[in-house]
């Protein structure tokens, strides 16, 4: 694990839904490399989607947008109706949310920049349940510790890349310096944008665009806005706000000392 900020080299993900198809292997591979339990055999009712979201169990999640509008450029047989598709994961962000609020130290930053949980010191408390802004952490019925996807870090270790990305059939889950991946997405969004693909955009590639959590390790090429994928808009680290309250704090406590400063003086004038 890294110590003092120290990181071998900044990985991430760069998730392209723009050319998912839905396949679901990368669910697969992540739950069989883990050896996370499956999720029962029941439908959800939403589409083809059978895992729901991401929990404790299900550290990938392949979720299926169904709406009556048509992508731009699309031809369909079936009139204005398209389908969005995205492989969900940890966003493993910049300033991460769930270890700031960790009060046992089970919650790091490792040599890869990623955000691991280490399960042998984490102590249920589910304080990084509540603080991540997008739902990612969650804890396990059985044991009440916290899990969400590790990057695979046990694979980094050994030069080899998430289980995920590597069984993607169309690339549409690439894995790498987060930098290299922030140009190739840059590249991608423009070549859509001349393809006549005006909704293609990008998901907290940097700080610039995402300030609340100063930008995600593992971001997204969108086609439509965040909320039909249910990611919030602006997401915003609570510790973000930890200034701003203060200070609504300190002129609140100012004006409680200012009126009782003014009764003061006008009860001694109503004495005199």
């Amino acid at each position: 694990m890294a110590n003092d900020g120290q990181h071998a080299s900044r990985k991430g993900f760069f998730t392209d839904t723009s050319i998912c198809i839905g396949c679901k292997a990368c669910e697969v591979a992540c739950k069989s490399w883990n050896q996370l339990p499956d999720d029962g055999f029941h439908f959800t009712g939403n589409s083809y989607d059978n895992t729901g979201h991401l929990g404790a169990s299900t550290w990938r999640h392949v979720s299926f947008v169904e709406r009556p509008v048509a992508l731009s450029q699309q031809q369909s047989g079936l009139g204005n109706f398209s389908w969005l598709l995205m492989s969900d994961v940890c966003k493993h962000c910049q300033r991460a949310a769930c270890l700031e609020a960790c009060p046992t130290g089970a919650i790091v930053r490792t040599e890869f920049d990623s955000v691991f949980v280490q399960p042998d010191v984490c102590n249920g408390c589910g304080y990084c349940v509540v603080a991540c802004p997008f739902g990612v952490v969650d804890r396990k019925e059985d044991d009440g510790r916290a899990w969400k996807c590790t990057l695979c870090y046990d694979r980094l270790r050994d030069d080899m890349q998430p289980a995920c990305a590597q069984v993607c059939p169309t690339d549409s889950i690439r894995f790498g310096d987060v930098e290299e991946l922030q140009a190739i997405a840059r590249k991608r969004v423009e070549e859509l944008h001349a393809a006549g693909v005006g909704e293609a955009r990008l998901y907290g590639e940097d700080a610039a665009s995402q300030p609340g959590t100063e930008g995600l390790n593992a971001f997204f090429l969108l086609l439509d806005a965040p909320e039909v994928y249910n990611l919030p808009p602006d997401p915003v680290v609570p510790t973000k706000k930890a200034g701003a309250l203060w200070g609504s704090v300190g002129m609140a406590a100012l004006g409680l000392g200012a009126m009782a400063l003014g009764a003061v003086l006008v009860g001694r004038g109503g004495s005199r």
